[in-house]
């Protein structure tokens, strides 16, 4: 059951961060693009911190292993890079 609660919110942060990623600005008018991009990987980030805290949960309680810890680390990463280096530019 616990995988199933953690795949499903994987499922979720994917979604936003492929909108994320999607989204480029038409030009340097499209102002409204890049603040889109920018909250979809800031909501991303909060739903990824969210399932990273449920992972510890069920990690400790050792009813999932130790490399559940990858995902919410890679779409940490992702998120994080979106929302900084690769943002969009206008």
């Amino acid at each position: 059951m616990c995988a199933v609660v953690l795949l499903v919110a994987h499922f979720v942060t994917a979604y936003l961060l492929l909108l994320a990623y999607a989204a480029e600005p038409a030009g340097p008018w499209d102002t409204e693009t890049a603040s889109h991009s920018g909250f979809a990987a800031g909501t991303a980030l909060g739903v990824t911190v969210v399932v990273a805290l449920l992972t510890v949960l069920f990690v400790k309680a050792q009813w999932l292993r130790r490399w559940w810890f990858v995902v919410p680390m890679v779409t940490a990463l992702a998120a994080l890079l979106r929302l900084t280096i690769l943002a969009p530019e206008l």
